[in-house]
């Protein structure tokens, strides 16, 4: 048992010195790059402390962006999905030094040097990324991992997951009514719960505990509401409380000015694109260039939320309210496939920020018809109306568009139960991330529209 401990203690340590390398080799590129093209073109010339802390100040940046990215979960992430945060992270990092470059020149410098940097961290990130990768699962355990659920039994993704299969070795999926402690002894080092009611997780959760067995947490609505409680201490007892969403007054106050400020300067900065869409809309079909629909913000306060039209006209002559399907979908337009491919077809959500009828960061605004369909399945849903809709949010960044409403309303919760400027930002942030992945604007399934 000692050995296994110490083994697994050196290569924790080995796999963060990893982590910490990779920073280095990054800033290492940008470092001969600076030398060589920016250092002695500047206003006032460094002295090698002031080029040092340059170099730093990328290591820094990259490594803000990389973490926010996930760009380091070398046990989780597919080698792809590193690739392309990580590369997300050193374009971000570049261009924000290429500012800085601009500050210190007090001209536009030369940005060759900058894109062949861009261009050799790409390739190194590349290689590093297949030799840690390799080396991590050649070298990894495998642990003998048991599923248990209780009310969700779709676990075909979780089965099927490569990233989870080169991690665990799922030997058995069974129903929480069906589970024994005494299931866990042997060589079973890890267990998921899946949905598992409290009385009978603790249970589990104490004896994992007691005999080192990881335990993984699909939590219910219930726990992710508890996640937000704060401490109390009561006549020397622990006390834990939490209610209804009801942020701080300087938090608001933040909150608002900056979506004030980001959706106005936002707004100027893409008015040309604004102006170039609006004007193919109307060539390709000679419609409506918005499409208004009635949705829900905070405590069911309904608002008409604008978009550009990516529907025919005729969309929902019916009158009934529909799920998008996505590429299945035949009502979208040729040039609406394209807008929602690249989320161009929110950008008039910026002026339902401004009117303060949204914010930047919250739950996804419903339409009234779809929650009530929603609602008679699950109650809850409606707890997701604690805060102010958004233009993106954390269910749209850590789920997909097909997300089935019940892990989204979870996720919803999450953000709820946590509100922080700092989450907020970073919510921001990772939203670049997900615009160029196909999986978060995946449509849902027909057979599923009108299901929870």
């Amino acid at each position: 048992m000692e050995d296994s401990s110490n083994n697994s203690f050196f290569k924790e340590i080995l796999i963060r010195f990893i982590k910490l390398l990779n920073p280095i080799i990054m800033s290492l590129v940008f470092a001969g790059v600076w030398y060589s093209f920016y250092a002695d073109k500047i206003v006032s010339p460094f002295y090698d402390h002031g080029n040092w802390a340059i170099i730093i100040l990328f290591g820094i940046i990259y490594t803000i962006y990389a973490r926010m990215y996930d760009s380091f979960m070398i046990s989780m992430a597919k080698r792809s999905e590193i690739i392309y945060s990580q590369s997300l992270a050193l374009l971000i990092s570049n261009g924000l030094m290429y500012f800085i470059v601009f500050i210190l020149m007090r001209r536009l410098p030369n940005v060759l040097p900058l894109l062949l940097a861009f261009l050799i961290q790409i390739i190194l990130t590349i290689g590093c990324t297949w030799a840690v990768n390799k080396w991590y699962f050649k070298n990894a355990d495998v642990i003998r991992t048991i599923v248990v659920y209780d009310e969700q039994e779709d676990l075909k993704e979780w089965q099927e997951n490569n990233s989870l299969k080169n991690r665990f070795n799922i030997v058995k999926t069974l129903s929480v009514n069906d589970f024994k402690l005494k299931q866990l002894t042997g060589k079973i080092g890890c267990i998921f719960l899946i949905d598992v009611h409290s009385h009978q997780r603790n249970q589990i959760l104490k004896y994992c505990v007691a005999n080192n067995v990881q335990v993984m947490i699909l939590p219910r609505i219930g726990d992710v509401i508890m996640s937000g409680a704060d401490n109390l201490h009561i006549l020397h007892l622990p006390i834990l409380t939490t209610g209804r969403y009801h942020p701080k007054p300087e938090f608001l106050i933040i909150k608002r000015s900056f979506d004030l400020i980001v959706s106005i300067l936002v707004f100027i900065l893409v008015s040309p694109v604004f102006l170039l869409v609006s004007i193919l809309i109307k060539f390709d079909d000679q419609g409506p260039v918005f499409y208004k629909q009635e949705r829900l913000t905070k405590n069911g306060k309904r608002f008409k939320v604008i978009k550009f039209r990516s529907m025919r006209t005729d969309a929902e002559k019916d009158g009934v309210a529909r799920l998008s399907t996505g590429d299945q979908d035949n009502r979208v337009t040729k040039i609406g496939k394209f807008l929602r491919k690249v989320r161009l077809d929110e950008i008039p959500q910026l002026i339902n920020i401004i009117k303060g009828e949204m914010s930047i960061v919250g739950p996804r605004p419903e339409r009234p018809s779809i929650a009530t369909q929603y609602e008679k399945k699950l109650p809850e849903f409606n707890l997701r109306l604690q805060a102010k809709a958004g233009l993106t949010g954390y269910a749209q960044v850590y789920g997909k568009y097909n997300t089935d409403p019940y892990n989204k309303l979870k996720m919803d919760l999450m953000y709820i139960a946590h509100p922080s400027v700092l989450e907020d930002l970073k919510i921001m942030f990772a939203t670049v991330k997900i615009i160029f992945i196909s999986d978060s604007t995946e449509g849902i399934d027909s057979d599923k529209t009108n299901a929870i």
